[in-house]
């Protein structure tokens, strides 16, 4: 139903107010009664197997939402029902901000792609606070970056303001250096720059009573030895993991008319290169911290391929846009089929 007649409807107008209608339209359903309970059971799977224990969190199955999708915290109770393992909300930033002029948000439909310039467009940490305050049960991540007007040699500061805000209402932490949409965040990823970054966090989640994760999301355009300087980070900070990968400002093999719009680059031509980091992420570490995989996932074999190749989770975002949300309870069964 999704793909034949919903997708075909919502794809006719502008992307970012299909985004709020969507949002509406969630709200709306999980209050009339016997809704929610339709969904989960249409959408869920309940099963052991499925569990996975990372970064010490237990998590229900390892099919996540990806950050971009909820940034406000609005939806994470409803997004939950229809099968996700984990929410990751954000990227949230200390004060709330417009992000770039519009419009900001476009398909690739040949492609099953999106190129977005949102430009940590949120509401602040505050707000998502607010709404966290609320949640029972729902396994949360919380991404984090810097304001815009913010220069880097003060992104330290703002970072620290959305880690202490956060700390008791999110499970993990994503630290987001990698988004090409904000003025010079990519360089944050540079080694002194990223490593005093990351070192600071780690202090001051030691100071806490119960550490939480911190995990570091890289772009895909890293080169090899990028992505070697970023290992060595890794471990040497102690963070817990890595999530693979933010979106591309790459641009090859795309056929889609508007694919030369500026932003970031997500979906299925992203595939294969998010499938390659986290392979050498994995293989050059001996595995020495957990990867979440991200990019291009549209199909559950997208979704093994990353699991086979060194990720302990998964995250959707446009796939879960183009291929609905029967696209979790998928992805689950297979990985059922398959004992992985």
């Amino acid at each position: 139903m999704y793909k034949s007649f919903l997708r075909p409807l919502l794809f006719k107008f502008d992307p970012e107010n299909v985004h709020h209608f969507t949002f509406k339209t969630l709200r709306f359903l999980f209050k009339i009664p016997g809704i929610p309970a339709i969904l989960k059971t249409s959408f869920q799977i309940s099963d052991p197997r499925l569990e996975r224990v990372v970064f010490g969190i237990k998590f229900k199955n390892p099919v996540g939402l990806a950050a971009g999708f909820d940034k406000n915290a609005q939806l994470y109770e409803e997004l939950d029902a229809l099968g996700f393992g984990f929410i990751e909300i954000g990227t949230v930033t200390p004060k709330p901000q417009a992000g770039n002029e519009k419009k900001r948000l476009f398909r690739l439909k040949e492609d099953k792609a999106i190129i977005n310039r949102m430009g940590f467009n949120n509401e602040g940490v505050l707000a998502a606070v607010k709404r966290l305050r609320k949640n029972k049960n729902v396994l949360i991540g919380g991404n984090i970056g810097k304001n815009k007007i913010t220069p880097n040699e003060n992104a330290v500061d703002d970072y620290l303001i959305c880690f202490n805000a956060l700390f008791d209402y999110v499970d993990y932490f994503v630290i987001n250096v990698s988004s090409p949409n904000t003025p010079n965040l990519r360089e944050l990823q540079d080694k002194e720059p990223l490593t005093k970054l990351l070192t600071t966090l780690q202090k001051q989640n030691d100071t806490k009573e119960k550490q939480k994760p911190i995990l570091l999301k890289i772009a895909p355009d890293l080169t090899d030895s990028q992505l070697l300087e970023i290992i060595d980070i890794v471990i040497d900070t102690k963070i817990a993991g890595v999530i693979a990968t933010n979106t591309t400002i790459s641009r090859e093999g795309l056929i889609s008319s508007n694919k030369e719009e500026m932003g970031g680059m997500s979906g299925h031509p992203l595939k294969d290169r998010s499938t390659e980091v986290i392979r050498f992420l994995s293989e050059k570490s001996n595995k020495a911290f957990p990867v979440i995989g991200v990019g291009g996932i549209h199909s559950p074999e997208d979704a093994i391929e990353k699991l086979k190749a060194g990720a302990s989770l998964v995250q959707l975002y446009t796939g879960f846009i183009y291929e609905g949300p029967g696209l979790i309870k998928a992805i689950n069964k297979k990985i059922l089929e398959q004992n992985l």
